[in-house]
């Protein structure tokens, strides 16, 4: 039988030629039946009648088994699909909790705004609904929570919406001021924990580990409920984050209509080369906008995710054009009802986008990842991702857009020019099959360990117990060295002047110097980045991009640690150009695989940025700038493997041959780590060499791009069988002949991509990944 998602299919793929096909790929996932239980014995009546007048007659059991296990005082994530109502799930036992006990708690943490004032609204609406929970009082707390309402909500709310920023800087950094709250901490939720990865993510799992034993101490026992996406592993991810065993629900039990998943990959374009003649493959944005015309001219409701503001804006622009040119009048009327979605995130926006698509006046609309959540859109009828938006789970998300409320769809990922995107395509199993991401994070990082100590010891001294469970005592001791802190018989304590360092550990970075980058037409603070990383991306003349709107740095100066820029929409995106050098400091751990060695090492990374390249938007290369600026050394962790020559050599690689092929396999490498690791390529960077001083073997180094490691390179260590067998097929993949931005270019090689060879690379990393899979 045909579907939906089939015939819409159909429709895109009259308008390609038969004997070059962009379609790779395409599945059709069958509708899934709902699944329900019963309300728990233990649920608020109040509760569960106003959930039933909403039509919620019975739950799903997925929301029954996450409200059970919080009820009885298990930890728990539910890692479920884009509206599967996880929401519920961690309502219902929280909610029933305040009713029974006046002085509990709930503490509801979320990464973005938006979000956070959706979760709030529904909570309110629940508890208006319900007289007995009239007491509940739910309230934000965040940066824009008026200053004369937050001594009212610190005495009074008993279910506070935050973020990340805020418990570590207000609640835990003015504890006492949140006694209250404390004592009577019932239930912590982290709603999108999958979000919290990296450094950041680091991070707050040490900030929740902060909550947790303030909270204990106080003779609280607070419940952690988190909601994930689904990745792989979520239950293990979930614990490393909060610290405390979690059990997972991950068997979604809501119902989805059934979609057609196509991968498309967009043609080379003719007559258009980008570096060193390499063939140049059309803009998924670009490609994008055709495909949403050509759904749109068909009835299909259309949502398209991009990267960038800049890009959602010429996206509807281009589709809007090709409607009026392809379709004349009826086009033109289809045309004015094409949306760009602005990520300024004002609720008025958000909710006049939902009634446009839910009630028609809109066809279509192009987003940055912002409507990815926080927004009420489902049942739609076609989704497309131009370019892959990053994890696996973010990809769901988007196509969970699609067909949310039981009819067909269509959902489509247009490959970028990027090694994964084009694996991706190209082997279907990694998308549609059994997650392999899984959600990094590292707390024993000693670079971030070292700042979150200075806050813990600040709220409450450690005993030399809690210090070993922490795995911090080699960090205090070497702060104690320092006069960071103070070892006493009972335990560590804080330095003598050290009382509230809250505010000078920034839980977004690594707690090194830092760069404020500040619009300079209005003065308005765009973001911060650690200085090391503010040379290749904020220098003089970088495009940079935030929450979708592009600026053009003027000025770096590292000096006042200050990045001047204006907002503007080039046609041209700008990497930087480094040389790199790298020295292995202590391997950690290695496996000997015949020929081959990987290891998991320390490393330190020493980086001169040289100037930066600019590139049109279609691939070519418009110059190349000069830059003066002192180099860095950046002490992190990487993945490193070493080759014997006879082993290249029986890979029938000549010495001269040997510094293309591992520099080719090292910019894949960097491509593909995504896959099993979630970070993005910029978060982590590579050294290959023909021969080594450290090792005195050919090698290749990728690291993480963070002081003391994020956790990415170890992921790599763990899973390098897999990680580097999908690199070699994403190169062997592609149809060009000698290397491209697909495959072994990279848009950050510091190096020109040069020298490179794809025969050398698809050898190499053939003896490579078969040695390691003897293992």
């Amino acid at each position: 039988m045909t579907t939906f998602g089939r015939e819409l299919l159909g429709h895109l793929l009259e308008h390609v030629p038969r004997d070059a096909s962009p379609l790779t790929h395409a599945a059709d996932l069958p509708a899934r039946e709902a699944r329900f239980a019963d309300w728990p014995e233990w649920a608020h009546a109040g509760l569960v009648a106003e959930w039933r007048d909403r039509g919620v007659e019975r739950p799903w059991e997925h929301q029954v088994a996450t409200a059970e296990h919080a009820w009885a005082g298990r930890h728990v994530v539910v890692a479920t699909g884009t509206a599967s109502g996880k929401s519920l799930g961690y309502q219902l036992p929280a909610l029933s909790a305040l009713s029974a006990n006046r002085n509990a708690c709930v503490l509801y943490l979320s990464p973005t705004k938006a979000l956070g004032q959706d979760q709030l609204a529904s909570v309110v609406s629940l508890v208006d609904a319900v007289p007995e929970l009239a007491h509940v009082a739910p309230a934000s707390y965040d940066g824009d929570t008026p200053t004369d309402a937050r001594p009212w909500i610190r005495e009074n709310s008993r279910w506070i919406v935050t973020n990340p920023d805020m418990l570590h800087l207000s609640l835990l950094g003015r504890a006492r001021q949140w006694t209250r709250v404390l004592r009577g901490l019932r239930f912590v939720v982290v709603d999108e924990c999958h979000s919290y990865r990296g450094v950041f993510g680091s991070n707050v799992a040490l900030v929740l580990r902060r909550l947790d034993r303030l909270a204990r101490a106080l003779g609280a026992s607070p419940t952690f409920v988190l909601a994930s996406a689904t990745t792989s592993d979520a239950g293990a991810a979930a614990t490393t984050l909060v610290g405390r065993q979690c059990v997972e629900v991950t068997d979604d039990a809501s119902p989805q209509g059934g979609r057609t998943v196509a991968l498309w990959e967009p043609p080379l374009m003719e007559g258009l080369t980008g570096e060193h003649g390499a063939p140049v493959r059309r803009p998924a944005p670009v490609e994008a906008s055709s495909l949403m015309a050509a759904l749109v001219a068909e009835g299909a409701r259309t949502l398209t995710f991009v990267r960038s503001r800049a890009g959602a804006e010429s996206t509807a622009l281009r589709a809007r054009e090709r409607l009026v040119e392809d379709h004349g009048a009826r086009g033109a009327e289809l045309a004015g009802r094409i949306a760009a979605y602005r990520a300024g995130y004002l609720a008025e926006d958000r909710r006049a986008l939902e009634r446009g698509l839910a009630e028609g006046e809109l066809v279509g609309v192009a987003s940055t990842s912002a409507l990815e959540l926080g927004v009420d859109i489902s049942g739609l009828d076609a989704v497309l991702s131009a370019g892959f938006p990053g994890t696996i789970a973010s990809f769901w998300q988007q196509a969970g857009r699609a067909g949310r409320r039981g009819q067909g769809a269509l959902v489509v990922l247009v490959a970028r020019d990027d090694p994964l995107d084009t694996y991706l395509v190209h082997h279907p199993e990694a998308l549609l099959g059994r997650p392999v991401e899984a959600t990094v994070t590292d707390p024993r990082n000693p670079v971030l360990l070292a700042g979150q100590l200075r806050c813990a010891l600040a709220e409450r001294p450690m005993s030399h117990a809690e210090a070993e469970v922490w795995g911090a005592v080699p960090v205090l001791e070497a702060m104690a060295a320092d006069g960071l802190v103070r070892r006493r018989p009972a335990g560590w304590y804080p330095a003598a002047d050290d009382h509230a360092p809250h505010a000078e550990v920034d839980i977004r970075g690594t707690g090194g110097a830092e760069v404020v980058i500040v619009d300079a037409t209005d003065g308005r603070m765009l973001g911060t980045i650690d200085s090391v990383r503010a040379r290749s991306q904020v220098h003089s003349g970088a495009l940079y991009l935030h929450q979708g709107e592009s600026f053009v740095v003027d000025e770096l100066d590292l000096d006042d640690g200050l990045a001047l820029c204006h907002p503007e929409v080039p046609e041209w995106t700008t990497s930087a150009r480094e040389q790199v050098s790298i020295d292995l400091v202590e391997t950690l751990e290695s496996v000997e695989a015949g020929p081959v060695t990987l290891s998991l090492t320390e490393v330190e990374v020493t980086t001169l940025v040289t100037g930066y390249q600019r590139r049109l938007r279609g691939g070519e290369i418009l110059d190349v700038t000069p830059l003066d600026l002192p180099p860095t050394t950046l002490a992190t962790r990487a993945v490193v493997y070493t080759l014997t020559p006879q082993l290249l050599r029986a890979a029938g690689l000549e010495e001269a041959d040997w510094p293309g092929a591992l520099h080719a396999a090292e910019h894949a490498a960097i491509g593909l780590l995504p896959l099993v690791a979630t970070c993005d390529r910029w978060d982590i960077g590579g050294v290959s060499t023909a021969l080594h001083a450290d090792t005195g073997l050919p090698t290749v180094f990728v690291y993480d791009g963070y002081a003391g490691g994020a956790g990415f390179a170890e992921r790599g260590y763990r899973r390098a069988a897999t990680w580097l067998g999908a690199t070699l097929e994403a190169i062997r993949a592609c149809e060009c002949e000698s290397g491209c931005p697909s495959c072994i270019q990279s848009p950050k090689c510091g190096n020109g991509n040069d020298p490179l060879s794809k025969q050398g690379a698809v050898a190499l990393l053939a003896e490579v990944v078969g040695q390691l899979r003897e293992v």
